[in-house]
This record gives structure tokens, sequence and C-alpha cells, in this order.
């Protein structure tokens, strides 16, 4: 019978299969040790872009209680000096009655039966009595303006001293939302000095961030004079850094950016990106004209004015300076024609 056993391999045939073994190995090493490597990065990248969102999110909160803010202490002012006004009429309300009372006591102000019984002159009482009636019903209708003044000074005192609270409780707002983007900033730049610098230039060079392909955004024209002073001055502060919370000429969060474009022009914005989406006419983004406004993501947490040829201009993250970028850099929300 014949064997069923298999030759035994020469020395070569065993080398052969040794070497294509330690072949595979290595290829599959070598083949994960990039993912292994990129993951990571990848991961950091995506971090970094999410803790951005939420920065940009929290600077909008920031913008809205920073403007109420202002407008209650323009508000606190305001009733501050009505209540100074009023406190003056008082005062000048009280000098009156104050005088008409001493005229009142010089002029003999007993009560009218005992003054008729001691009166030499009856004729002369009456005449005297007709006077202090002229001046008990004046001094009747001065009382009745004071109490009618103390009763509004109560009531605006009231609301001033309601408006101070909410006042502090927004200055406390601010400062809660100051502290949260700037934990958040100090996070992603954390994250993005971590990075190996080739990983660092990737990222700045992703979407968002200032490309140099891309076409002159000229050709199109504005939809109006102002859209067009707008715009000039948007475009004139291109390379101008990020500063969260800043509304220029310095420097400009997103929002900040484009409610000074528009200053410049005569026209005043909203201070935040929500608002600045309902100050004009909604237009699609077909439609959408140099000086437009653009607004990103479901929030508006997010703008930037379109300048032409698919393009924006924006104040994109802290680090990255007011640039150019593609108008489907993100989810679009809105375009918005003032």
């Amino acid at each position: 019978m014949g064997s069923h056993r298999r030759p035994a391999a020469s020395g070569s045939d065993r080398r052969t299969r040794v070497a294509i073994g330690l072949l595979s190995v290595a290829a599959a090493a070598l083949g994960a040790a990039p993912a292994a490597v990129a993951a990571p990065h990848d991961d950091t990248r995506a971090e970094v872009d999410r803790l951005h969102e939420e920065a940009e999110r929290a600077t909008e909160a920031y913008n809205r209680a920073d403007e109420r803010t202002d407008a209650l202490r323009e508000e606190v002012g305001a009733a501050q000096e009505t209540i100074a006004r009023q406190q003056q009429r008082i005062n000048s309300m009280r000098d009156a009655l104050g005088s008409l009372a001493g005229a009142q006591y010089r002029s003999g102000g007993l009560d009218p039966a005992l003054a008729l019984l001691f009166s030499d002159d009856p004729d002369d009482y009456l005449d005297k009595a007709a006077v202090l009636d002229r001046i008990s019903g004046r001094q009747a209708g001065e009382l009745r303006q004071l109490q009618e003044a103390l009763r509004e000074l109560a009531q605006d005192r009231a609301e001033a001293t309601r408006k101070l609270d909410e006042l502090d409780r927004s200055r406390k707002a601010v400062a809660a939302h100051k502290k949260k983007v700037e934990r958040k900033l100090a996070e992603a730049r954390r994250l993005l000095n971590s990075l190996p610098d080739e990983e660092r230039d990737a990222f700045h060079r992703a979407s968002r961030s200032g490309r140099t392909d891309l076409p002159d955004p000229g050709g199109a024209a504005p939809s109006s004079g102002r859209a067009a002073a707008a715009l000039a001055a948007a475009r004139s502060a291109v390379g101008k850094p990020y500063i969260w919370g800043a509304n220029g000429p310095g420097g400009f969060d997103c929002s900040g950016l484009t409610q000074w474009s528009y200053a410049q022009a005569g026209v005043a914005l909203p201070r935040t990106s929500q608002a600045q989406a309902g100050a004009g006419q909604r237009v699609s983004l077909a439609q959408a004209q140099p000086g437009d406004l653009v607004t990103y993501r479901d929030d508006a947490s997010h703008i930037g004015m379109y300048v032409g040829n698919g393009q924006v201009v924006h104040a994109p993250y802290p680090g990255a300076p007011v640039r150019y970028d593609p108008v489907g850099m993100m989810p679009i929300s809105s375009v918005t024609r003032v």
C-alpha cells in the first residue's frame, strides 16, 4: 500500500513558508499601524470641531445675555432719572402745601363756628372765610396730586428694583457663559496642541479654514447700496483675528463681524446670529447675492456674509482669522437679505 503521508518538505520549502508567514504578519502589522495611529488623531480633530461648535453656541448665548444686560442698564438708568424727577416734583408739592398751610394758619384757620363766635366783625369773617375756602380747595387738589405722585413714585421704584435684580441676574449669566466658552476653547486648544504639526496643519487646511483654491469672489452685484457697503467692510476685515464676544474693529466673532459690517453701512443689526437671521427678507441659496447673510446649523449658531461665486466671508473660530470659505462649508439654516 502506498503511504498517505506527504513528502517531507525540503529545507528550501520550509524557509519559503516561514518567510511568507513572516511577511504576512509584517504586512498585517504595517497595515494596522496607520489606522491605530490615525484614529486617535481623527477623533481629536472631531472633538476639536465639536468643542468649537459648542463654544460658538455658548458665545451666542453670551452675546444675548450681554445685549440684554446693556438694555437693562439703559432701562435702569432711565428709571432712576424718572424717579429723581418725580422726587423733585414731590418736594415742590410739599413746599407749596406747607406755604398754603402757613397762609391758612396766619389767616385764622380756626373751626368756622368758633371763628364766627369770636369775630368782632362778622362781615370781615365772612370775607376771610371765602378766601380760606379757596385756599382749602386748592390745598385739597394739591394733596390729591401729591398722593398720586407718591403712588407713581412707589410703583416706579418697585419696577426699578425689579430691573436691578434682573440686571444682576443677567450679569451673572454673562459671567457664567464667559466661563463656559473659555473652558471649551481652552480644551480645544489643548487638543489641537496635542496633535503632531502635520496633523494640526491638516486640520487648518480642512473646511472652514481659508482655502487657497477658491475662485475670485467678485462678479455678482450686491442687492443694494447698503449691502455693497457692508460687503466692502466685511472684506476689509479679512485677516483680522477671531475674538469671541468681539464686534470689531480689531477682532470679531461670527455675528460680531456681520453686525459691524452692516453698521459701517448705517444699518443696525441685532447682536446674535439667530436674531440677525430674522432681520430681513429670507431668500433661497440659489437667489443669494453679495451682502446677504448666511446662517448655519439648525440653531443658526454661526453666520457669514455671502460674497458671490459660492463663497462667504466669516469669522470661523478661535485661531482662524476672518477669511473666505465655501458657502456650503456647513449645513445652511437660512439666507437673509438685509
